[in-house]
């Protein structure tokens, strides 16, 4: 008799072994579990730790809730102003909701890559080539509403989208940098133009200072002399001054005097 009992005992224990090693679940600290009950969602959302369920009966499913980073394939387009690029981009996005990510859509990560890759294309055509090369974080906030407008209602949060690279073919790389070369000379001579124009309003206020003292002038010329003379392998050649000439035309203009030979008989 006792050994009836004690081996209905060891039966009894063994059958609530194995039912509780069928029965019990781990969810993962980064996971949240969905039961369904004959085919329903039953209960709340099992959190992390050790979960149990009717073997046969529930089924359980583990939803990552961890920020997904998910590669946009680069989609060609035309630009508003008509020129053909490449866009790729990346979307960060995580569940926040695990029975809506796993009830309302059948693939939440595929459903988020199609949405993305439609994005990415309606914004290339919405933007002009300037604002996809230099005014990248409007078009990342514009790209993440349009995602996640529609991702709220599958239970998911779109975190950030970043546009990773935009290709331009060759033909449009070399006309922009015809472009920036044109740009960086004009430049160039507009400041070449305006260091000239101060330097000749430096040079007429000089010389209005100068023009009503003679020695100033004589004494500008033996400076530059001076500075000239100092390089050994150079010719020198030295101008007339100009009271000279204004000396020797005052002397040609008076009339010569007369000698005896040429006097006036008496």
């Amino acid at each position: 008799m006792l050994q009836d009992v004690v081996g209905a005992v060891v039966a009894f224990v063994c059958v609530g072994l194995v039912y509780l090693a069928m029965a019990a679940r781990v969810v993962k600290q980064y996971e949240q579990g969905v039961l369904f009950r004959l085919g329903r969602v039953a209960g709340e959302v099992r959190q992390p730790g050790l979960t149990l369920v009717i073997p046969f009966v529930d089924r359980l499913h583990k939803i990552n809730m961890q920020i997904v980073t998910l590669p946009i394939p680069a989609q060609e387009g035309i630009t508003r102003d008509n020129v053909t690029v490449r866009v790729d981009a990346v979307v960060y996005f995580r569940v926040v909701d695990a029975a809506s990510a796993l009830v309302k859509v059948e693939d939440y990560k595929f459903a988020v890559s199609q949405m993305a890759q439609t994005s990415l294309r309606s914004i290339i055509g919405k933007s002009d080539l300037d604002d996809l090369l230099s005014n990248r974080e409007k078009l990342n906030q514009g790209l993440e509403l349009m995602i996640d407008s529609p991702a709220v209602g599958w239970g998911v949060q779109v975190d950030r989208v970043e546009i990773k690279d935009v290709s331009l073919p060759d033909a449009m790389k070399r006309s922009m940098a015809r472009q920036a070369e044109a740009d960086r000379e004009r430049r160039a001579r507009i400041i070449n133009a305006d260091a000239e124009l101060q330097a000749s309003r430096k040079l007429a206020e000089a010389a209005e200072q100068m023009s009503g003292t003679p020695a100033a002038l004589q004494l500008r010329l033996l400076q530059t002399v001076m500075a000239v003379s100092a390089e050994k392998n150079s010719t020198l050649v030295l101008p007339i001054p100009v009271e000279l000439l204004h000396f020797l035309e005052r002397g040609a203009q008076q009339p010569a005097p007369l000698t005896g030979k040429e006097a006036p008989d008496g």
